[in-house]
């Protein structure tokens, strides 16, 4: 049985920073599906 160590070509390192990245990509996306809508009544010409 073959057993898994690591720096086995650098994936374990692009794991280790593409996970937290993705987690935090995910919560901004679920977080700006969550928001209001944006106002547009803000267009008060003086």
């Amino acid at each position: 049985m073959h057993v898994v160590r690591m720096h086995q070509g650098g994936w374990d390192e692009i794991m280790l920073f593409t996970g937290p990245v993705a987690i935090i990509v995910l919560l901004i996306v679920l977080a700006r599906r969550q928001a209001p809508p944006p106002d547009d009544d803000d267009t008060d010409d003086e």
